[in-house]
């Protein structure tokens, strides 16, 4: 598996649970959800999955759902999108030097993937990351998207541990940064604060 395929219906789970939802709701997007953002980023955000009324409803990671509202704020704080908010496909947003992609490309039940589908999806994010330029980092939102990441290098999952603000070398000369996932939870619980997200995305983009 290498390129990204829309119509992958590798995992029998997600796949007839998103055959559901189209039929559920047919205006949903409900497919494997691609990566948004710049074609030659200095950043690779990797997130989770899709949710169920965000990426999963518009068809762009982060979007449409509380998940996004942190990300896409602190992206245009710093000048790496063109507005603070991501509403849908068409509505004209751009982001500059970064792209964010998931560990797993299809909406899992519950918002819980099972290892088998985790395992099976990452040749989609190894392929991603050979084509990135050589000097792109990677931030990976929670413990999941670490594991993806390290995965995909072929790397013992145990070889560098997930912390929030931890930076660690990858083989290919790159850097990954670990977040805490800028979910609804995090964010109220106040585990992940505006200040702390700021921070953090500074230190992967490589900003003093």
């Amino acid at each position: 598996m290498n390129d990204f395929d829309s119509q992958c219906r590798a995992c029998p789970r997600l796949a007839g649970f998103l055959k559901q939802i189209r039929q559920e709701r047919p205006d949903y997007f409900a497919r494997p959800v691609p990566a948004f953002g710049d074609p030659r980023p200095r950043l690779l955000i990797v997130g989770l999955a899709p949710g169920m009324h965000g990426a999963n409803r518009t068809g762009r990671p982060f979007t449409g759902d509380y998940a996004g509202v942190l990300l896409y704020q602190t992206l245009y704080d710093l000048g790496l999108a063109s507005d603070a908010v991501s509403k849908h496909v068409g509505d004209g947003l751009r982001l500059r030097g970064v792209r964010i992609t998931n560990a797993v490309k299809c909406l899992p039940p519950q918002n819980k993937p099972e290892t088998s589908e985790i395992r099976q999806c990452n040749g989609f994010l190894k392929a991603e990351i050979k084509t990135l330029p050589d000097d792109c980092r990677l931030l990976a939102l929670g413990r999941i998207a670490h594991d993806a990441v390290l995965r995909a290098y072929g790397l013992k999952l145990s070889s560098l541990v997930f912390a929030h603000g931890a930076t660690h070398p990858l083989p290919d000369g790159r850097w990954l940064t670990d977040s805490y996932h800028c979910s609804r939870y995090n964010t109220q619980t106040r585990r992940l604060t505006p200040a702390m997200f700021a921070t953090v995305m500074k230190q992967a983009i490589g900003e003093p």
